[in-house]
């Protein structure tokens, strides 16, 4: 159990076995256990809800969500990955590309190179509606749906390059075109709402490899980005990655010590399990030797539950492993366009926004 972490109902946890996996049905009902009524109530629901925020970084942010239901934990991780807003290059106008990479090559190259600007201007932009089968005409391009943005190198040959130099970045000027060669052009009210220097839309990462050149080669091309959802493109995807796992838990149901206990802690990962000296206390009640080594729990959330204690024969019936199950840790890992933290909240928000819709829905039905 992670440091301060308060005891956890039986019924919650998942039995990890070595062959099976028990208790893994939602119990967040009535006529589960006889005589008890677990119906879900807003009220049981404040009172168990809880976020412990581990770490929260820009590009990354971890936290525990305890208390909901794992439909509720997968619909902010589906949420994440596939309907928050961001932009994107999605049109790319190559007037000029003699270099070995091929035009709709390098429009994919383009499209994925996650972007960053004034957030304030990020959410000023509006939808770019494209076009469909339905409605075949679009808005133009607009100040306030479409960003511009341009790449125009050349690479030619480097005259104070050192006689017999092979590093083609040394030998050739623009041998290598990287993110950063990208150049924002503003209109109308962009200059407003991204001012220059650190508001302009920009690569996350400059160092972003799009092409290498050779003397006589060049790209000029202009490119449109607008705003989408990750359930149309990945490229849309505000996130690396969001993911999350439920609690571990590991309980010594038998004093472990001497050599046992320090093979005991190398069958998890480091930190998980210490080592104690056993007191006098612990002697009285049967539990070793006074002074000998004994294992003990000292943070189950960095344990990956691996069984491996499970498959040998002197822990038999020693340790059991599990899982909380309404306790999900996640991991979430933004790409840059927006703070991890803020990714989360975007998400709660967009939840509402749904139970909103599907709420009115049902009373115009009533209706």
């Amino acid at each position: 159990m992670a440091p301060g972490t308060p005891a956890v109902d039986g019924r919650r946890i998942v039995g990890v076995n070595a062959e099976t996996v028990t208790h893994v049905s939602s119990t967040d009902f009535p006529g589960h256990y006889p005589g008890e009524d677990h119906s879900w109530s807003i009220e049981n629901f404040k009172k168990n809800l809880q976020v412990v925020i581990h770490h929260s970084e820009a590009l990354d942010c971890s936290f525990s969500l305890i208390g909901v239901d794992a439909s509720i934990a997968n619909a902010f991780r589906r949420i994440l990955i596939a309907e928050i807003p961001t932009l994107a290059i999605e049109y790319v106008f190559i007037w000029n590309n003699t270099s070995i990479v091929q035009d709709e090559v390098l429009a994919q190259r383009l499209g994925l190179v996650p972007l960053t600007g004034s957030k304030t201007g990020l959410n000023w932009l509006k939808w770019y509606r494209k076009p469909t089968e339905e409605d075949p005409i679009a808005p133009p391009p607009n100040d306030y749906n479409t960003i511009v943005l341009k790449l125009q190198v050349e690479c030619t040959k480097n005259p104070g390059a050192k006689k017999g130099e092979t590093d083609p970045t040394k030998l050739y000027n623009n041998a290598h075109v990287y993110a950063s060669a990208l150049t924002f052009e503003p209109v109308g009210q962009q200059n407003e709402m991204f001012p220059e220097p650190y508001g302009s839309i920009a690569p996350v990462n400059p160092n972003i490899l799009l092409a290498k050149l050779r003397p006589g080669q060049a790209i000029d091309l202009e490119m449109h980005c607008i705003k989408g959802i990750g359930a149309d493109h990945a490229k849309f995807s505000p996130v690396a990655t969001a993911s999350y796992r439920l609690l571990p838990t590991i309980s010594i149901t038998s004093p472990i010590t001497g050599k046992d206990a320090e093979k005991f802690a190398r069958c998890f990962p480091r930190g998980v399990i210490g080592l104690e000296e056993v007191t006098a206390e612990e002697v009285d009640r049967g539990e070793g030797i006074e002074g000998e080594k004994k294992a003990v729990v000292l943070d189950a959330m960095k344990d990956t539950v691996s069984r491996e204690c499970l498959r040998h024969p002197e822990f038999e019936g020693k340790v059991k492993l599990g899982r909380v199950r309404d306790h999900f840790i996640f991991s979430i890992e933004s790409t840059g366009q927006f703070d991890s933290d803020e990714l989360f909240v975007d998400s709660v928000k967009l939840l509402k926004v749904k139970c909103n819709r599907l709420r009115n829905s049902l009373a115009s039905m009533a209706r």
